[in-house]
């Protein structure tokens, strides 16, 4: 996540992006059902949810592949009834780009700089700086066939970056890619945000890639928005959520799972366990209020639950409250809809 004078910096950017309740069936199932939001220059918004929560139709309306039912959107103030306008002002990565292998990198942007109605010239030296700006300028004279598969995606945000857009859409973009590629990757597009001052909707199912490299999250669910603003924003609404519950959760291996069960549910602080994950080893509490309507104090609580646990010989692998990253609440918002 970014730093607070970054945040503070981007914070009084205008918005280049916002959706009115963006609609959209086929035929009686309804695909994206009221999309609403907005999205600040200099800004990286991830788009979360399970397949089939309308991610894909979301992106292809908002990249005019599609049209929608009803609603709108606005980008850097040309309204979606005008989709060339739109398109002049956006880049997409899509998940499969089809790349030329016969072409190196750097002709590979000329022709797409010279397809957007730029001269040789102009394309060529768009290409040149693009192709410096990535990471790429060793081996901008090398075929694309010859490129790793993080050079190929550096090679696919160059492209999306070739009509210097105020809005760039990037799908799956560390999609099998190893863990240090990954990282290099979201880098690369964090850095684009900065320096560029460009708007990102990343969307991916790598909780803590949109956690890491995100200013924002939006999670989809059945075609609803369940979930909008700072990543620091929605894990904090579940917090206090798991806070009014006062949760507990508990990692033992998995081969304890039963017995920890078992020793734990005879424990009169804790009114029910709940979201048992055998195959991880996970125990979630929901502690009992105390007789005056506040609950237990949580350190007392957790001391009796670790001391029950070590005198039953059982190992413990992890211990804390829940709901501190994205992984840990992103299955509330997906079961329980909370917004």
């Amino acid at each position: 996540m970014v730093t607070d004078r970054y945040s503070m910096e981007i914070s009084s950017q205008p918005d280049v992006l916002v959706a009115e309740d963006l609609r959209k069936s086929y035929g009686p199932r309804q695909a994206l059902q009221g999309l609403t939001f907005s999205l600040k220059a200099g800004r990286i918004l991830g788009f979360l949810g399970p397949n089939g929560a309308g991610k894909t139709t979301s992106i292809r309306i908002l990249t005019t592949m599609l049209v929608p039912d009803s609603g709108h959107f606005v980008l850097d103030g040309v309204n979606s009834r005008h989709p060339e306008q739109i398109r002049r002002k956006i880049g997409v990565l899509p998940e499969d780009p089809g790349f030329s292998r016969q072409m190196t990198g750097l002709e590979y942007l000329i022709y797409f700089g010279q397809l957007d109605g730029l001269t040789n010239s102009e394309a060529r030296q768009t290409a040149q700086i693009l192709i410096r700006d990535v990471g790429l300028r060793q081996r901008s004279k090398s075929l694309i066939s010859s490129y790793s598969p993080v050079m190929k995606q550096m090679l696919g945000i160059a492209c999306a970056l070739i009509n210097n857009p105020v809005v760039i859409f990037l799908d799956e973009p560390t999609l099998g890619l190893d863990p240090r590629d990954q990282r290099e990757l979201l880098e690369l597009i964090r850095q684009i945000a900065q320096e560029r001052n460009t708007a990102v909707v990343l969307s991916s199912h790598i909780l803590t890639e949109i956690e890491r490299v995100c200013d924002d999250v939006l999670i989809l669910n059945l075609g609803k928005v369940v979930a909008w603003g700072s990543v620091d924003e929605v894990i904090g609404r579940v917090q206090r959520n798991i806070t009014l519950r006062n949760s507990i959760r508990v990692q033992v291996p998995p081969a304890a799972v039963r017995e920890s069960q078992q020793v734990l549910e005879g424990m009169i602080n804790i009114l029910k366990l709940t979201h048992v994950n055998e195959a991880e080893g996970c125990l979630e509490m929901e502690l009992v209020p105390g007789s005056n309507g506040s609950f237990v104090t949580t350190y007392q609580v957790n001391n009796k639950i670790l001391r029950t646990l070590i005198r039953a010989h059982i190992p413990i692998v992890n211990f804390g409250s829940e709901g501190g990253h994205l992984p840990d609440i992103f299955p509330n918002f997906i079961t329980d809809g909370i917004k």
